[in-house]
């Protein structure tokens, strides 16, 4: 058998290979930074797969450099931004930089955390920031815990698998459990009910009061109705920043009716969870501390590199639905703190490094105030908008989000749907901003959602006007008198 060729391993007699392929990049990095012009550049599905499909992955190029030059080629040129003003379409941010210092170290050592021979102190540091953050939230020190985990569906999905461990263990089968969640809640939700084995009916739609927040008396409404109906709520789970809206559930008087009930009370924070590091608004997330378990992405309003999640839970005797014992791996007689005990990952990046190390860079204050900004934001741009006669808004939100479309009263309200669809269409295509759409009641809307707080107020009207200017040219050709 012949010796492998090691040269491109990492490894401490490969030094200089490692550092030489590290400035390629940062310099390719750094080269492509220079010449943007927008955030994306409108390329096609059709236009982007076709050059990938060329390749001949059986055959490797000459060296990095032509490897780097290919990845340019195939991905960077074409890549979309979240850093540029005029992207504001997706839960996107921009990232801190030394969370991208802890992405070196991450792949570099390639930490494994599920046990603690294959991470030893990255164990202790992921647990003090789970603990931190569980603190922060309000959960008990005697018996917080928490897990990092890939992102908020997964968190979601976890959590879920413990309301749901938690109402077997009261001797409750399985096609009797629901969950309860807003009718604005994540898809993970009712994704997570059929992936348990509950089935879709499993989870009950709550409907939303005028200001798209959970309704508290349609939420008792329903568990009345599930007591009645012979069924068992297993969870009820609170939207803390819905996806389209940025509203926040009524967590106290969600908590209330949990205890009530006698139901798990899940809140999924992906979004909003953030407030937690803000002096000026945490106040929004009060009745957090009631709940049972939390959803956290680091890698939303923390300002963390994809992916940084954390489930949180009140009591760590839960967690017990989510362990296995493996021989080979974590025996159940183990006395080391294996963090694969209470995880549904097995391999597992050391995600945590990431906001370790901006916390202890940054520090929390100066990370929630990023979130302060584009919260103010995106108030005193919908307060520009709500009084613009060719632009519908929807409520204003409670974090970083503003529902609006472009309207014209010539059109009924297909036509509009289909302008404004083609309008966010044309805006891709042009490369100059991003925005998502959504529906709302059946109605087409486009959607800002600004996680970069280095943009201005003027940035983001200047994208309504872009949306003004192309529903102008693109919608049914009136006189200018009639306009």
């Amino acid at each position: 058998m012949s010796a492998p060729r090691l040269e491109h391993l990492f490894h401490p007699d490969n030094a200089r290979g490692y550092t030489r392929g590290i400035a390629d990049a940062v310099r390719l990095l750094l080269d492509q930074l220079d010449s943007l012009a927008g955030p994306t550049t409108g390329i096609s599905p059709e236009e982007a797969a076709a050059p990938v499909a060329e390749v001949d992955l059986d055959s490797p190029l000459a060296d990095g450099t032509a490897a780097l030059a290919e990845v340019k080629r195939l991905w960077l040129d074409d890549a979309v931004w979240f850093h540029d003003p005029s992207y504001a379409a997706h839960l996107n941010c921009p990232v801190v930089i030394p969370s991208l210092v802890g992405e070196l170290l991450i792949a570099a050592v390639n930490t494994s955390m599920d046990t603690f021979d294959q991470s030893a102190g990255g164990t202790f540091m992921e647990r003090r920031l789970i603990d931190w953050t569980a603190n922060r939230a309000g959960y008990p020190e005697e018996t917080r815990d928490g897990i990092f985990t890939s992102g908020g569906s997964q968190s979601n999905l976890q959590a879920l698998l413990l309301a749901r461990g938690e109402a077997e263990r009261r001797g409750v089968p399985l096609d009797r459990l629901r969950f309860l969640t807003s009718a604005d809640s994540h898809f993970s939700i009712a994704k997570s009910a059929r992936l348990l084995g509950m089935g879709d009916d499993a989870a009950i739609a709550v409907p939303t009061d005028a200001e798209h927040r959970m309704d508290v008396g349609a939420l008792r409404a329903a568990l009345d109705e599930c007591v009645v109906d012979g069924l068992v709520p297993a969870a009820v789970v609170a939207t803390a920043g819905t996806t389209d809206f940025g509203m926040i559930d009524p967590l106290h008087a969600i908590a209330d009716a949990c205890q009530d009930f006698n139901v798990w009370f899940h809140v999924d924070a992906a979004y909003g969870g953030g407030l937690l590091a803000s002096p000026r608004y945490r106040h929004l997330l009060d009745g957090i501390e009631r709940s049972d378990s939390v959803t956290i992405d680091y890698h939303k309003t923390w300002f963390q590199p994809v992916s940084s999640s954390a489930l949180l839970v009140r009591d760590l005797a839960t967690m017990q639905h989510a362990s296995w014992y493996a021989d080979y791996l974590n025996p159940r007689e183990s006395q080391n703190p294996n963090q694969v005990d209470k995880s549904l990952q097995t391999t597992r990046r050391f995600d945590a490094l990431k906001l370790w190390l901006t916390l202890r860079t940054m520090g929390a204050d100066e990370i929630g105030s990023y979130l302060e900004t584009v919260i103010d934001l995106a108030r005193e741009v919908y307060d520009a908008l709500s009084v613009q006669p060719d632009i519908e808004v929807i409520t204003p939100s409670q974090l970083s989000t503003v529902v609006f479309r472009y309207v014209d009263p010539h059109l009924d309200e297909d036509a509009v749907g289909d302008l404004n669809r083609r309008i966010r269409a044309e805006m891709w295509n042009g490369g100059r901003s991003v925005v998502a759409a959504t529906k709302v009641g059946g109605r087409q809307f486009l959607k800002l959602t600004l996680l970069n707080p280095m943009a201005s107020v003027q940035d983001v009207l200047d994208i309504v006007e872009q949306v003004r200017t192309l529903g102008h040219s693109l919608g049914p050709a009136l006189p200018e008198a009639v306009r």
